[in-house]
């Protein structure tokens, strides 16, 4: 496998290739890795299974030390694809916190924000479908 990332890979069952395909990969398509479920009710509504996730979007934890906890998405990291999520906190041993990076696969959205106009346009027509 050469040194840089490739559109044309298809897949491999050696997992060193995969993470160099996912660490490799440009932005555009890291974007499309931050993707997480959407609830049953969300799925019914829009007609989609997931979504790209953004800022203060509300998720469920599904996996994990924090599973059954709840919170709104304070910020997305698409270069390293994790979520960091209001009020889960990495407690440090002298006490201070510091916010706990999630895997996008370990969350379930329950709500979504729909301030911006293309992400209402994107859902509306999935919807009609």
């Amino acid at each position: 496998m050469k040194a840089e990332w490739s559109s044309k890979w298809k897949a491999s069952n050696q997992p060193r290739k995969q993470r160099k395909y996912r660490h490799n990969a440009p932005l555009h398509v890291k974007q499309k890795f931050v993707a997480v479920h959407m609830s049953k009710d969300l799925r019914k509504k829009y007609g989609k299974r997931s979504i790209t996730a953004r800022k203060n979007d509300v998720v469920k934890i599904m996996r994990g030390q924090f599973t059954g906890k709840s919170g709104k998405i304070i910020s997305v990291n698409v270069k390293r694809s994790r979520i960091v999520v209001e009020g889960i906190d990495n407690v440090k041993k002298d006490g201070t916190k510091k916010p706990y990076p999630l895997q996008p696969s370990n969350l379930m959205l329950t709500e979504l924000d729909m301030d911006d106009k293309k992400r209402q346009a994107k859902l509306a027509s999935k919807k009609e479908k």
